[in-house]
């Protein structure tokens, strides 16, 4: 099934100690890159999100934000620095009597100060606390998950329909293909009867060894078989369930590159004009790729 690298998904879990939120955003990239963005207190669950969230979004920049609120106050301690808070005081005072200030140092001078009451999260239950922020990343996932299937279907459809175009220019190709010669044989003859006395009369073999290296070279018949087959292997590769967008940029590569040789062999405007549409749709279908999983 194919994914769009592009989504957003949302989960939230809540039980009596903590609510937890998380947000997962994807967009294009051309690896995966996975960056967790955790209160620091909880670092040590980075990596596990990372696993998870890797298990099932393989390709894409993939950033996830967690946001941990404790609901039970208990969970949280107030520390006091004691020695910190002296030395404050001695410096004030120092320095009321160094500018000859009558100031009093005041309790909530010092309690105002950087670092004198710090808030520190209890010792939590390693075990509880991953198995609930589990909870809420796999409906984040699932979430993200659904909007990058139903965006991915939506560029497959717009794709077939552009390898539908390709194929009737193709096939436009590959009908135009054995009058090439020909016409090359009738405008050459034609130009030798302008150029040549009327009584010179034409040597017929010599004719017929030049047709013969124009169309050895103009030959584009495995040109159109090998386009053919990427067009069909890319129709397939867009149903499977596998991570599929290094596989499909690799067809679109393959596939420009045969439509390029089409057109420096063809020598034909007809098919040069076909050449030139089937590019067009070829570079729409890899800026689709492009954001393919």
């Amino acid at each position: 099934m194919l994914k769009s690298m592009t989504g957003y998904g949302r989960g939230e879990f809540a039980n009596e100690l903590f609510n937890i939120i998380i947000e997962i955003k994807s967009v294009n990239h051309r690896y995966g890159d996975i960056v967790v963005k955790i209160p620091r207190h909880i670092n040590f669950l980075e990596e596990k999100i990372k696993k998870s969230v890797k298990e099932r979004i393989s390709r894409g920049k993939v950033d996830v934000y967690v946001n941990l609120e404790y609901i039970n106050e208990s969970a949280i301690d107030l520390k006091v620095d004691i020695p910190l808070a002296k030395a404050y005081k001695e410096i004030l005072e120092d320095l009321s009597k160094e500018l000859n200030l009558d100031d009093h140092v005041k309790l909530y001078n010092i309690l105002g100060l950087p670092e004198v009451i710090r808030t520190e999260k209890k010792e939590l239950d390693e075990g509880l606390l991953w198995s609930s922020l589990k909870e809420a990343l796999d409906i984040a996932l699932d979430n993200i998950l659904n909007m990058k299937i139903l965006e991915g279907e939506a560029i497959k459809d717009d794709m077939l329909l552009k390898l539908l175009e390709i194929e009737k220019l193709v096939d436009e190709i590959e009908l135009r293909s054995p009058n090439v010669v020909q016409d090359y044989k009738e405008r050459l003859r034609e130009r030798l009867e302008e150029l040549l006395d009327k009584d010179f009369k034409i040597d017929e073999d010599r004719l017929a060894q030049e047709v013969a290296i124009f169309a050895d070279k103009c030959n584009i018949n495995e040109e159109i078989v090998r386009l053919k087959s990427h067009i069909n292997q890319f129709k397939s590769i867009v149903n499977e369930d596998d991570a599929v967008g290094r596989k499909l940029d690799f067809l679109i590569q393959e596939m420009n590159r045969e439509t390029n040789t089409i057109g420096s062999k063809a020598n034909d405007i007809y098919i040069s004009s076909n050449v030139v549409m089937i590019k067009a749709e070829i570079e729409k279908i890899r800026e689709q790729v492009q954001n393919i999983e």
